[in-house]
């Protein structure tokens, strides 16, 4: 999986207002200042956002966005797949229709188990998870053996 800029500042962008009181408001300016993201990059990331109804815009001198549902039932998943699309495509051709035969067969199997773990990790990590720090448990374990395959390989 390759994520864009663009959908690393989404999730950035949202689990700041996730930290908010629900009900506050922030500025666009404000959020893409916290989050180091380009303003003008910021309001085409937000407007998508709005359509998917993931965020809501309240307008005038006090206005800025908001999240439009609470942060424990918005996904990291949601949020990418607003900004990029699928999670994990090849392609852009539907798994079952990917034209492998032969001793490359079984990749269908591989890119659906690659789904799969995407997926497992995306979908059950919610805004308000990431923004307390508090991952699902499973999600928390991959991290934690990929930090030691990481020290092993500097080791």
């Amino acid at each position: 999986m390759r994520m864009s800029a663009k959908a690393e500042y989404a999730v950035r962008a949202m689990v700041h207002l996730a930290t908010v009181e629900p009900g506050t408001v922030i500025k666009t300016d404000d959020l893409a200042h916290a989050q180091g993201i380009p303003a003008q990059f910021l309001v085409d990331i937000l407007a998508a956002l709005r359509s998917d109804r993931l965020v809501r815009s309240h307008r005038g001198r006090d206005g800025g966005y908001a999240l439009a549902r609470p942060a424990t039932e918005i996904s990291v998943a949601d949020v990418l797949r607003c900004i990029d699309g699928p999670l994990a495509s090849v392609r852009d051709i539907g798994l079952g229709d990917l034209p492998y035969s032969g001793p490359t067969a079984a990749l269908t199997d591989v890119w659906r188990a690659l789904r799969a773990s995407m997926r497992s990790v995306l979908e059950e990590t919610t805004l308000a998870a990431v923004a307390s720090g508090a991952l699902p448990t499973h999600v928390g374990s991959l991290a934690d053996d990929y930090r030691a395959q990481e020290r092993r390989r500097r080791g």
